[in-house]
Order: C-alpha cells, then structure tokens, then sequence
C-alpha cells in the first residue's frame, strides 16, 4: 500500500472515532424518553437534543432534567415541574408553560419565542440570552431571574422583570 494512502485511510478512521466519540455525548437516552411517555414523570433524565415537539406534558415531572437542545416546540408544559431543569438552548417556540415551575432553570439562549409562561414560576431561572418575542409573562414570577441581558429580576417582579 503506498504511503498517501495509509495517511489518508489513517485520517478518516482518526476522524470517524472522533465523530462516532462525541455524537454519543450529544444524544438523549432513549429509555429515559419511553419513561416520560408512559409515566409522565423524568426526575433528573437525560433529554438532551430529544424530539418532543408537540408532546403533551402537562402535569409532568421533570425536575432537574436535562433537555438542553430538545426540540418542545409547541409541547403543552402546563403545571409541569421543571424546577433546576437544563434547558440550555432548547426549542421552546409557541410552547405552553402556564403555571409551570421552572425554579432555578438553566434557560439559557432558549427559544422562548410566543411561548405562554402566564403564571409560570422562574425564580432564580437563568434567561440570559433566550428570545422571549412576543412570550406571554402575565403573572409569571420572575424574581430573582437572571433576565435576558444579565441582570437580576429583583424580587417581587411579576409579569416583568423590575432591575
């Protein structure tokens, strides 16, 4: 075998471990899915870059959980508990999150665009960089959040974060 083609076969093999090592670290479990599913309940799973666009996961318990990347766009989150959840650059377009809990959320850079968070709790939440145009906050707790700017919510902000 000449030479040029051992480097280049060694090149695509170094490359195709590489691709194959870190797309593992960028999937959701699978098990943890089917657990959301058929129970309605994830505490602490691992749901990162998962498909639930659309998903009715009203009443669901999710604390903790791992979702950065997924896709909820337009899922119904309604009085979901999502409190301390890593929701770091999730799809969350035209999402229903009424009176959900996202106490201490990790919301970072997330697509909050025309989601209902109306009565939502995201004290201590961290929004810095999510798109929130055209979002419903009405009633939402929002004291102590990290708004998207960076600045602090200052307690008792409600429907709007007060610097």
């Amino acid at each position: 075998m000449k030479a040029g083609k051992k480097v280049f076969l060694s090149v695509t093999m170094v490359l195709m471990i590489g691709l194959l090592s870190v797309s593992g670290s960028y999937a959701y479990n699978e098990a943890d899915v089917q657990k959301l599913s058929s129970t309605n309940s994830c505490h602490q799973c691992d749901l990162t870059n998962a498909p639930l666009s659309h998903w009715n996961l009203c009443y669901a318990n999710m604390r903790g959980a791992n979702l950065s990347g997924a896709s909820l766009s337009g899922a119904d989150m309604c009085y979901s508990c999502l409190a301390g959840a890593n929701l770091r650059g999730a799809n969350l377009h035209r999402a229903r999150l009424i009176m959900a809990s996202l106490t201490g959320a990790n919301l970072r850079g997330a697509d909050l665009t025309g989601a209902n968070l109306g009565g939502a709790y995201l004290g201590d939440a961290n929004l810095s960089g999510a798109d929130l145009t055209g979002a419903d906050l009405r009633d939402a707790n929002l004291s102590g959040a990290t708004w998207t700017d960076g600045s602090k919510c200052k307690n008792g902000s409600i429907g709007k974060c007060n610097h």
